[in-house]
């Protein structure tokens, strides 16, 4: 686990930015924030030594100026999008984003529904938040978004939109992920307060891609891999170069959107502060990596990673072909396989040396430990089992859950509950080992070093349970597996 980027200089400097950003701006900010606030585990995934809620520490030093406002588009809410890391779906996320917001005294103003035509599921997803006393707002779709600049910046184009109330000179914009409309409902804002007179700026908290990093950089073919299923493509910032004569990296949809933000910023101030896409951003990012092998390896993996995801969401069908081809052309041009992921490639082995399913996990110090299919445990359980064997330094023979603890386990689950399945899931693993660290010193020992697990990458044969699947994220890992099943069923429990 090679440390790549320096968080702490990432929290000064990038503070640091906002405050000279907040200030240049005399009136009212809408900062829009990219990437995700609390937990942005892909950050942490391609930067090794980033923390998941490194933005959080720094907005919680203006919580006193600042409002959230959530967007949310009517169109991931039809779709049921999910966010994968989580495995919830964007109007959930939107609850459970509300509920963190206020548990560390961030106060949230509204959210706001955006792209709206007319879908029932918004109407209902709408109804239900004002049901719990949350304010919301609608922004509709319009035609020839973003190209038709006469019609957005008009009475029919923003000018349908809902005015959101905002009670704070700093209101950060937020979204469940990617494709949200943060840009579209700052934007449709500015329009607003100009119309009332209030004098108002725009900027972006920005995360990926990387502006100072190469186009071909993995840290930012790892972004492009994240919005695969947004059409989202990174490219040379033409309006940067031709302002500046420097090449920096920015993405499709800013660079299509920037004659807008110019048209907006024309009509109030009479001229745009900004002369680039990029020049709207706030990222230090590039600045704060201190080991660029490490940052590389890293990114490499979130590809391959991402890739299974879209093979396995094939597989069972939640997902487009054309998501999948991005990501497999995107793998060839570079050079990446799935042959580089050292975990999948052991756990296939054994798996094919067993004919059953088998797991593989890389501790941190890069050794690998694999758990093949037991009369007693699943591979997945095996693999939690023997690992934390390994990292408490204790024998792999050591029997840590004799037959007298799992076999009323299995008992229950086969003889009450109605499972077919007898055999251990790792969540049942992990209570059983509980109850034996009671009374046995190296159970104790062992259960001690979960933690350990954070951040180990890890692969199984065939598609997991979801509960084991859901296990293996609550631990941190980076999980990944074959997009085949088990059996020959039709139908599968919890997938």
């Amino acid at each position: 686990m090679r440390i790549g980027f320096d968080n702490e200089k990432y929290i000064r400097t990038q503070s640091q930015k906002i405050r000279e950003r907040v200030s240049k701006f005399g009136g009212k900010l809408y900062l829009e924030f990219g990437g995700k606030l609390f937990d942005d585990h892909h950050a942490a995934r391609v930067l090794p030594g980033f923390e998941p809620d490194s933005k959080l520490k720094m907005l919680l030093e203006l919580k006193d100026e600042a409002e959230i406002v959530i967007a949310v588009s009517a169109k991931a809410i039809e779709e049921k999008k999910l966010r994968r890391d989580l495995n919830i779906s964007y109007d959930k996320e939107v609850l459970r984003l509300i509920d963190l917001f206020r548990s560390v005294g961030l106060f949230v103003g509204s959210v706001v529904v955006t792209q709206y035509d007319g879908q029932a599921t918004a109407d209902s997803f709408t109804k239900s938040l004002k049901e719990l006393g949350i304010k919301v707002f609608t922004h509709h779709k319009i035609p020839g978004y973003p190209a038709n600049v006469p019609l957005i910046v008009s009475e029919e184009g923003y000018g349908r939109n809902e005015y959101i109330e905002t009670e704070r000179n700093i209101v950060v914009v937020t979204a469940p992920g990617p494709g949200s409309g943060k840009m579209a409902a700052c934007l449709s804002q500015l329009y607003h307060e100009n119309l009332r007179g209030i004098k108002a700026g725009y900027a972006k908290f920005e995360t990926f891609p990387v502006w100072n990093l190469p186009l071909s950089h993995p840290v930012n073919l790892a972004y492009e891999a994240a919005t695969a299923d947004l059409d989202d493509m990174n490219m040379i910032d033409p309006f940067h170069l031709e302002a500046y004569n420097t090449v920096t990296v920015n993405y499709n949809r800013d660079v299509e959107i920037f004659p807008v933000l110019q048209a907006i910023f024309n009509k109030i101030y009479g001229e745009s502060p900004y002369k680039s896409p990029t020049d709207m951003g706030v990222n230090m990012v590039g600045n704060c990596i201190v080991d660029d092998d490490a940052v590389r390896d890293a990114s490499f993996q979130e590809i391959i990673r991402r890739y299974y995801g879209c093979l396995c969401d094939s597989r069972n069908g939640s997902n487009t072909s054309k998501e999948t081809e991005k990501l497999y052309l995107l793998m060839n041009k570079y050079g990446i396989s799935l042959s580089d992921r050292t975990v999948a490639t052991e756990a296939n082995r054994v798996a094919k040396e067993t004919d059953a399913p088998a797991a593989t996990i890389e501790l941190p110090d890069g050794t690998l430990v694999t758990g093949k299919t037991k009369e007693l445990l699943g591979a997945a359980s095996a693999a939690i089992l023997n690992a934390l064997k390994a990292l408490a330094g204790l024998d792999d023979e050591l029997l840590l859950l004799p037959a007298s603890i799992i076999e009323p386990v299995q008992n229950l689950k086969v003889s009450y509950l109605g499972s077919k399945n007898p055999r251990l899931h790792v969540d049942e693993v992990l209570v059983a080992l509980s109850v034996s660290a009671a009374t046995d010193e190296n159970a104790a020992k062992v259960l001690s070093c979960l933690p350990l697990l954070k951040n180990c990458e890890a692969h199984i044969s065939v598609i997991p349970s979801g509960v084991d699947a859901a296990y293996f994220r609550k631990l941190g890992m980076h999980l990944t597996y074959e997009p085949e099943y088990e059996n020959d069923n039709l139908f599968h429990v919890g997938h």
